[in-house]
């Protein structure tokens, strides 16, 4: 019996997704542009492309559907095609993240796993603090050193307002740290007896700036401390600056997103990002072992601990508190130690340390 195999009668049911095959295959976009992130708000990305050149613009841009799943943050550099000229109006599409030199990350507290990028692609983090009004926490630098440590990018320790108080407990606690220390002080060295509400001295912009010169650089700390005074003196813009709340100590955020901004006078490749008020700075995403090694100090002693020390004050054998009880991490050896367990998780008495004296919280 002959059969029929003509199939030209048979209604077939349109895929509802579509009809276009699909495909893993991605468009390489080998003529993109390259530019930098330095803004982020509400999915729109402002980037700059061909830093430093005569055709120097900056563009507003929109994720393509295929990254809609990965982050993109302040200090990116991604790959732009479509209408890139910059001029008003004009939307690029964000089709690519290149690949990052430095991820600085944080999470909510130590019980969350989950971690939340900050910048991408900074050289330097600037830990901005004040001397007093609202009172420095040890806890809060020690969280940002950690963070810089494990990001792979260099700290630099600001302290403001030395006008109301010279930080000299400050400045014994990091004495054998591996820290950038950077006080305002005046030119003859003395704490300036005239620098207005936030406390910056000329000395102390000139110094940063030197600093900061060809690097890309993260400014962090509480509302307050004179952080945007700092970037707006210098990079010469105009960003709000807060005072602190006289009752509660905290100071009012005036930053509400990260923003990239470049120095006068400075070179193309320097860059500053000034980050919002942050008022907690969890480490539960970093491995123990990058919480010691950022305690540049106590860190070599670890080499003389049995395998999987607590670093506990009960470990037995634990070398670094040997070599703190023999003097060798120096007069602030047992409070650092202290932080350091506090941030391990290790202290004997978990009824110790709020929150906010841990620095998890503003």
């Amino acid at each position: 019996m002959r059969r029929n195999w003509d199939e030209s009668n048979i209604r077939v049911r349109p895929n509802k997704k579509g009809s276009r095959p699909r495909t893993k295959d991605r468009p390489s976009y080998k003529d993109a542009e390259i530019g930098r992130i330095i803004t982020v708000d509400r999915g729109r990305y402002t980037a700059v492309v061909d830093e430093g050149s005569p055709t120097e613009r900056t563009l507003t841009a929109v994720r393509a559907k295929e990254l809609r799943r990965n982050p993109v943050v302040v200090g990116d550099r991604v790959a732009l095609v479509g209408d890139t000229s910059g001029q008003e109006g004009s939307l690029a599409r964000l089709v690519r993240i290149e690949e990052r030199d430095t991820v600085l990350r944080r999470s909510a507290d130590d019980t969350d796993p989950y971690e939340r990028v900050v910048v991408a692609n900074a050289t330097q983090l600037v830990i901005v603090v004040a001397a007093a009004n609202p009172e420095p926490r040890t806890g809060f630098i020690d969280r940002s050193l950690v963070a810089a440590f494990d990001a792979g990018i260099r700290p630099i320790l600001c302290i403001t307002k030395t006008d109301l108080k010279h930080p000299q407990e400050l400045l014994d606690y990091f004495a054998q740290a591996d820290v950038r220390i950077v006080l305002s002080e005046s030119r003859d060295g003395r704490a300036p007896s005239e620098e207005g509400s936030q406390g910056l001295s000329p000395n102390l912009v000139e110094t940063i700036s030197s600093l900061l010169e060809g690097e890309v650089s993260v400014l962090l700390g509480h509302s307050g401390v004179g952080k945007s005074t700092l970037v707006n003196a210098l990079t010469g813009s105009t960003r709000d600056t807060g005072h602190v709340n006289a009752v509660t100590g905290r100071g009012r955020h005036t930053s509400s997103s990260a923003l990239a901004l470049q120095p006068q006078d400075a070179p193309a490749d320097t860059w500053i990002i000034d980050t919002p008020g942050i008022r907690s700075f969890g480490l539960a995403h970093i491995p123990a072992e990058n919480i010691v090694g950022a305690f540049t100090e106590l860190a070599p002693a670890s080499a003389g601990c049995p395998k999987g020390c607590s670093h506990s004050s009960t470990a037995a054998g634990c070398g670094i508190t040997a070599f703190v009880a023999e003097g060798k991490a120096g007069a602030s050896g047992p409070a650092r130690l202290d932080s350091l367990r506090k941030l391990l998780g290790v202290e004997e008495n978990p009824e110790v340390g709020s929150e906010k004296e841990l620095g998890i919280v503003e």
